[in-house]
């Protein structure tokens, strides 16, 4: 066996292991293994139909059935006890943006080890979709430890031989989400883990995914990202086009629209996220894993009352 192989064979087990040390177990004594209540509405059967009620989830209203009868009506589903989950992950050279040992690509791999083992554990299924700078890649559910390891070292492997984006490329988040759209048959749980840098046009298809499937997308960024400290002259690479540009960092009138710019495209983000009806989640590459998670988890429980 190479030293590259030999490397890839035993870091998914080496970093599994530390999240389940460090994090897992810390998410067991705060959930006391109720992990369903984070994904309320997921891994449901169709039931039964009857009159739509205020207060009803108008995602759940038959229009078919609602046009023949001149009334709403709505579906009632019944919760399976197996989840099925899929994790949509964007891994373009933007994710790899942030501190040297915690850019936002690494909290992305800890992320989806840490829920994919907590779901399998309890027998659900899961899966993933990969998006590297224009190429998507399926790996099928599947359960157990063995499936974690095997997601683990997939996406390690997938950045580790990221092919070199070809000149004008950009990244089209909707890419990856009709991708999950074309593959995803039956209702499942949806993480969609991207920084949303992209090309217009993902918020159509994100919206479609929040009407089949129970969705939770997760947007990882850096403060470097909205706000430039002062530190004289830089080079700044864009990690996609490869241009590079020479900035002054010491001159303030620079920063202050930079953070003027940064702070538009987040409000523009946050409107097309409303617009789809999305809850988003937001995880800084500096804020504490575990504790992203227990808010995750409080917000999604505050609105659902």
């Amino acid at each position: 066996m190479s030293a590259t192989s030999s490397t890839l064979a035993t870091a998914p087990e080496r970093i599994l292991r530390r999240l389940e040390w460090r994090v897992i177990r810390r998410l067991d004594g705060l959930f006391q293994g109720d992990y369903r209540t984070l994904f309320y509405g997921a891994g449901v059967d169709f039931a039964d139909l009857r009159e739509y009620q205020p207060g009803d989830d108008i995602r759940h209203i038959d229009w078919n059935v609602t046009a023949r009868m001149n009334y709403p009506y709505v579906r009632q589903f019944v919760e399976d006890r197996e989840v099925t989950a899929w994790f949509l992950l964007d891994l373009t050279r933007s994710m790899t943006f942030g501190p040297q040992d915690r850019p936002k690509q690494s909290i992305l791999l800890e992320y989806v080890a840490i829920f994919a083992r907590l779901l399998t554990r309890g027998g659900n299924r899961t899966g993933a979709i990969l998006y590297n700078n224009g190429i998507v890649t399926t790996i099928p559910p599947g359960t157990g430890r063995n499936h974690v390891l095997r997601i683990v070292r997939d996406l390690m492997r997938a950045v580790d031989s990221r092919p070199p984006a070809a000149p004008g490329f950009t990244t089209k988040l909707s890419t990856l989400l009709d991708a999950g759209l074309n593959t995803l048959k039956r209702r499942s749980l949806v993480f969609v883990i991207s920084d949303f840098i992209s090309d217009p046009g993902w918020e159509r298809p994100l919206a479609r995914l929040y009407r089949r499937h129970e969705l939770i997308p997760i947007r990882l960024w850096d403060p470097r990202e909205t706000e430039l400290p002062d530190v004289g002259l830089l080079v700044v690479e864009d990690v996609e086009s490869g241009e590079h540009l020479y900035v002054d960092t010491s001159d303030i009138g620079f920063r202050r629209r930079f953070a003027a710019e940064a702070q538009r495209r987040t409000e523009m983000l946050n409107a097309s996220i409303q617009r789809s009806g999305v809850d988003l989640f937001a995880i800084s590459t500096e804020e504490d894993l575990t504790a992203a998670i227990m808010r995750m988890a409080t917000l999604r429980k505050r609105r659902r009352q």
